[in-house]
């Protein structure tokens, strides 16, 4: 079965994670698919499973435009992006620098903002634009100001560009995802110090445990393809933590 033969798909930081799991669930069912990182190993290996890998910054016009122009090159028009692209950075308040700041938010709100600005163009008539938020946007979260808010900011674009886009005939929603067994947590801490977060947190949810990328990768492919009838809506996959 190839439910999205024809369709052609770009994720952002879509080498790893969650991004990587929408890109795999696509190609397996036809598509074609161009994924964004900054990383060149993850890169390559995405290549090597048929994917369309570019080395970009999602926070850099420079990048923006390049990718735009490797879009138009490879696909011509896109059926769906997937905004995907992120960093996730911890500190309290009173430690949080004017650095951190701005680099949460450039590669967070700005990065998003100016992508589907430039790829406006590309975007087919009917086609869907998927955002990465988070629970964090609505969890007083200690140690997370910055990010909370970035992804706030985000999840008040996708309501926006909803809007604005209408008349384009493109949809624009938002997946949350909560705690995520994304691996990335190992690249940072010691094993021990992984799998006593991952208790703690699967604690903090009603189904009690963490959720998988795959978990996360279904509902966006529903927002951009499925919900036809949905547009500036954010659906969380969170294992119902902001819920229940």
């Amino acid at each position: 079965m190839e439910k999205y033969k024809g369709k052609r798909a770009l994720i952002t930081g879509g080498s790893s994670g969650i991004g990587l799991s929408i890109a795999r669930m696509l190609a397996a069912e036809g598509a074609q698919v161009m994924v964004t990182g900054r990383n060149e190993a993850p890169l390559e290996a995405a290549s090597k499973e048929g994917l369309i890998a570019v080395r970009s910054d999602a926070a850099s016009r420079t990048d923006i435009d390049a990718l735009a122009g490797k879009v138009e090159e490879a696909f011509g028009l896109l059926d769906a992006v997937f905004l995907n692209a992120g960093i996730t950075e911890s500190a309290s308040f009173e430690a949080t620098t004017e650095q951190t700041y701005d680099a949460v938010f450039a590669a967070n709100t700005k990065g998003p903002y100016f992508t589907l600005q430039r790829l406006l163009p590309l975007l087919a008539e009917g086609s869907g634009v998927v955002l990465t938020t988070s629970v964090s946007n609505v969890l007083g979260q200690l140690d997370h100001s910055v990010y909370a808010a970035s992804k706030a900011a985000l999840r008040s674009m996708a309501r926006t560009w909803a809007r604005e886009l209408l008349p384009r005939g493109v949809r624009v929603n938002a997946v949350s995802p909560g705690p995520i067994d994304t691996g990335i947590l190992l690249k940072k801490l010691p094993a021990e110090v992984v799998d006593k977060m991952r208790e703690d947190f699967a604690a903090q949810i009603p189904m009690k445990r963490i959720g998988h990328p795959e978990e996360v990768a279904r509902a966006a492919l529903f927002l951009a393809f499925g919900a036809t009838y949905t547009t500036g809506a954010e659906l969380a996959v969170d294992g119902g933590g902001i819920q229940l």
